[in-house]
């Protein structure tokens, strides 16, 4: 018996006039902004110029589409269903998270060569920006009505409309909101690594990789409880053995920049 439910949007396109916005972009959209703007202030507080992040924002955010659709096409597109013409229909979703990080590092690298930045610790003043602007965007799953897990009845159960529902759910109304659960982990991140970073326990490089360990842990076990079809090995989701990899290598590299700060501290 389902007691409560958090309702879908029934539908995912703001007609102005003659011009349809689509709530998945103007979410991705505003899940940027807020991203490049924090990135910014985060930046200049380490002794960056001002507006070291706006000024290569451009091709980062290109750099990051990019890399998030290529990836999304070769392991979790469904070519039979939508065929050539769909490959570049970003607005109806199939953006993956880890093409965009990885499109989205390599364009900051590009972006910035030539300058004598400190590129590490850049990446530890946009990495916890990510993953705000991560935070908005998984919002425009919610108005694709997908990213969720499998059924529940819990009181914060997920409605999904049957058109979006897998073919071997098609009886089943609720799902667990993982487009919620990730959301709201990426909050709690952000705020892990403000809270550590005021308490100057985070040094060169730890922000980031506190940032890829805490998302990458909370991805694997929602991979794991993602029904929609998606690459396997071995059974297993390619994404949640990714996640898991990305997790054990990033908590080493922690760990590792922990004992080399210990190390120093004794020596001074």
């Amino acid at each position: 018996m389902i007691v409560a439910y958090l309702p879908s949007p029934s539908r995912g396109v703001l007609q102005i006039g003659p011009l349809p916005i689509r709530a998945y972009g103007l979410m991705l959209g505003f899940g940027i902004v807020v991203a490049v703007r924090l990135a910014d202030r985060r930046a200049t507080r380490v002794g960056f110029p001002p507006s070291t992040v706006q000024a290569v924002a451009m091709p980062i955010v290109v750099g990051g589409i990019v890399g998030a659709r290529i990836y999304h096409l070769f392991t979790g597109y469904d070519w039979n269903r939508d065929g050539i013409g769909g490959t570049f229909q970003i607005w109806n979703g199939g953006l993956s998270i880890w093409g965009a990080v990885f499109g989205g590092a390599l364009a900051t690298w590009w972006a910035t060569r030539g300058k004598r930045y400190d590129r590490v610790l850049l990446f530890d003043a946009i990495a916890p920006a990510v993953a705000i602007g991560q935070a908005i965007g998984r919002f425009g799953n919610w108005f694709n009505q997908e990213l969720f897990g499998r059924p529940t009845t819990l009181p914060w159960a997920l409605k999904i409309d049957i058109a979006h529902r897998p073919l071997n759910y098609l009886q089943v109304e609720t799902f667990h909101p993982v487009f919620l659960y990730e959301s709201l982990w990426l909050i709690f991140s952000y705020l892990v690594i403000m809270r550590l970073e005021r308490r100057d326990r985070l040094g060169r490089g730890q922000s980031v990789a506190l940032y890829a360990a805490l998302y990458t842990f909370e991805r694997f076990w929602m991979e794991l409880l993602r029904v929609d079809p998606a690459s396997r090995i071995f059974g297993v989701r390619f994404n949640a053995l990714l996640s898991a990899l990305i997790c054990i290598a990033a908590s080493t590299f922690l760990w590792v920049l922990q004992a080399r700060k210990r190390t120093r501290r004794m020596i001074v």
